[in-house]
């Protein structure tokens, strides 16, 4: 593991799985809303939200998928992973109230790139409401510069 707690790209392996959960509520609805300037109705005015298939409001694709990002940055392979890319499929809609569950997995690595690929899923209840797969860049503890030495450091301007 790094210093941050993060999983090197050496710690790795097929089949390891984190979930990270989030209650979406009517603020993170409307604050993803200014974030990221979709205001489309279907997200915010409940009115024009019955008129939909839906019938109701529904959260942004993106503010689901950011429990991917978070399952990814805190759980696995967590601190210091970057994003490389994601694909995604939306397969049902998320209401405020829901509490999404993403669970990402690890799927392949390349351990002299510090890259992995992980299936990414999130659910509500049991129902699949995305799935894709991510391509990530991860520490590596034999990329990682050796610490300076004490000596190194008194001696430094």
């Amino acid at each position: 593991m790094n210093e941050l707690g993060g999983y090197d790209v050496e710690d790795l392996r097929p089949g390891m799985q984190a979930t990270y959960s989030k209650t979406i509520t009517e603020a993170d609805i409307v604050l993803f809303a200014g974030v990221s300037g979709d205001s489309n109705a279907v997200h915010t005015n409940e009115e024009f939200a019955q008129t939909t298939p839906f019938r109701g409001r529904i959260a942004h694709g993106f503010l689901t998928a950011s429990v991917i990002s978070a399952a990814v940055a805190n759980r696995l392979p967590g601190p210091g992973t970057v994003y490389l890319g994601q694909q995604l499929k939306f397969r049902a809609p998320v209401r405020p109230g829901d509490t999404v569950h993403a669970t990402v997995s690890v799927v392949s690595i390349d351990e002299a790139r510090a890259r992995a690929v992980l299936a990414t899923t999130c659910r509500v209840g049991d129902t699949v409401v995305i799935d894709g797969e991510a391509s990530v860049m991860t520490t590596s503890r034999t990329r990682r510069p050796a610490p300076r030495a004490a000596c190194e450091l008194a001696s430094s301007p």
